[in-house]
C-alpha cells in the first residue's frame, strides 16, 4: 500500500531486495509510459563528494512524454518539476523503499484546469508503478 502521508510524496516500502527493486520500477514504469532519462547513485556520489557512508539510494529521472509534452504546451515553467523523479532507498536495517514526487503537487503548485489532468494522470500511472512492485 502506498504511503500518502507526506503529501508530495508517494513511498511504499518493497519485500524485494534493492537490485531487483530497481530492476522492478524500472519494468513498471515502462509499463506506464515512462522512460529513464537519468540515474543518480546517491550512496556513490556522497561518498566520491563528501567520503561519507550512507544507505544505498538512487535516483531515476522519469519522464513520459507525452504526459510532459501536454503539460509543457499548457504551461512551459511546468518543465522545473521534469523529469519525475522516484527513489528507490535501502535503510541501514536493509528494508527497501520506493519514493516518488506527488505530481499532483505540480497541479497545487501551477493554478491551470489543464495541467491538473495532466497531474492527475500522471499521479496515476506512478501510483500504478509503484503498486506493481512488491
Amino acid at each position: 500500500m502506498i504511503d500518502t502521508s507526506n503529501p508530495h510524496a508517494l513511498k511504499k516500502k518493497v519485500s524485494t531486495d534493492y537490485d531487483t527493486t530497481i530492476g522492478a520500477i524500472k519494468a513498471a514504469l515502462a509499463e506506464q509510459g515512462f522512460g529513464i532519462l537519468t540515474e543518480i547513485d546517491v550512496a556513490a556520489t556522497l561518498k566520491k563528494k563528501l567520503d561519507v557512508d550512507t544507505p544505498r539510494a538512487i535516483i531515476l529521472g522519469a519522464c513520459n512524454p507525452k504526459l510532459a509534452h501536454r503539460a509543457m504546451s499548457l504551461v512551459p515553467d511546468v518543465s522545473v518539476f521534469l523529469p519525475c523523479n522516484v527513489v528507490v532507498r535501502e535503510n541501514n536495517g536493509g528494508e527497501v523503499e520506493i519514493a516518488a514526487l506527488n505530481p499532483e503537487t505540480m497541479g497545487q503548485m501551477i493554478a491551470n484546469p489543464g495541467l491538473v489532468e495532466v497531474a492527475d494522470e500522471a499521479n496515476k500511472r506512478i501510483r500504478a508503478a509503484i503498486d506493481a512492485v512488491n
